[in-house]
């Protein structure tokens, strides 16, 4: 607590509002997006890496959540205050930091993975300022951010070599997907049969972050065979072509996310049963049903080639 009552007193509304935009960088949203960019814009391989890490830090980081049951800073020292626009997002318990785990798994992955420097060097200073973020906004302790930063890189080492192991062995990686959506089952299941008292608030929040798992990985498991024979789609494309597929899509992403939630959260009375069906219907579109229309961006970026080859003839 010493470190954050530090901190505290460095507080200036600017920095405040700057620290408040790059802690959100490890959120679901920049999560989702950025693993979405990478899949159909880079490598489809690399995009299930992100994706991987970025599920299995959840399951870990949640896990221990319910398991330490470490409270807030706030709630640890009555006589702290975190910046209060930032409360609203730290929900759960407090030990490990969800952004952290986020933020560093997600960007750190990029990092690993890029061979430009440049890239490399702003991929890097996120995972830095992110975590520095979550203490600066007092949301965190340093214990929390440390562990969270060691998870993300354990996973971020371990996973690669694995992906690029069983990727092109359709049956190894679908076993892969299996266990992964075996491993967020069992995190349900342990959600809610906690065999000690924990703050039911905290613990509907980490039942909710296991749903939305389960959905995402299960819509992985159903879309991953059907796009690898059917759908087959190309990653690459001229710069205005991938900006394209972003600009229309990742909007599309989440206005089916937000849309599906008030539909099936009138339409399933079972709490959160919506949720696990919503996630795992916006993966079946991310992965399947949008980039079925790439083509179409291919023969528009073929069109405006030749037009412009035209032009210089």
């Amino acid at each position: 607590m010493d470190f954050l009552w530090f901190l505290s007193n460095l507080r200036t509304e600017l920095f405040d509002k700057l620290f408040l935009l790059i802690t959100a960088l490890g959120e679901e949203t920049a999560f989702m997006a950025v693993a979405i960019i990478v899949f159909w814009c880079v490598s489809k391989k690399d995009g299930y890496y992100i994706l991987s890490v970025g599920f299995l830090g959840t399951v870990i980081n949640q896990f221990l959540k319910l398991l330490v049951r470490i409270e807030r800073p706030w709630v640890l020292d009555k006589s702290f205050n975190a910046v209060e626009d930032a409360i609203p997002e730290a929900t759960g318990y407090s030990f490990p930091s969800g952004h952290t785990q986020n933020s560093v798994g997600t960007f750190g992955a990029l990092a690993y993975n890029t061979k430009r420097t440049w890239l490399r060097i702003i991929f890097i200073a996120i995972c830095v300022l992110v975590p520095f973020s979550r203490m600066y906004l007092g949301v965190h302790t340093p214990l929390d951010v440390f562990v969270s930063i060691c998870i993300a890189l354990l996973l971020i080492f371990f996973v690669k070599p694995l992906i690029d192991k069983i990727y092109e062995n359709e049956k190894h990686f679908y076993i892969f997907l299996g266990v992964m959506v075996a491993i967020s089952a069992l995190y349900l299941i342990y959600a809610y049969n906690l065999p000690f008292n924990v703050v039911e608030e905290y613990r509907e929040s980490g039942i909710k972050n296991g749903h939305t798992l389960l959905g995402a990985l299960l819509g992985m498991m159903i879309c991953s065979p059907i796009e690898r024979r059917l759908v087959r789609f190309e990653v690459s494309g001229k710069w205005y072509t991938q900006i394209f597929k972003c600009v229309i899509g990742l909007p599309l992403v989440l206005g089916i996310l937000e849309g599906l939630k008030l539909v099936l959260d009138n339409l399933i009375p079972i709490p959160f049963l919506g949720r696990t069906i919503r996630y795992a219907l916006v993966v079946v579109f991310a992965i399947v049903l949008y980039p079925m229309s790439f083509k179409l961006f291919k023969r528009l970026e073929c069109f405006i080639e030749s037009k412009r080859k035209k032009k210089e003839a």
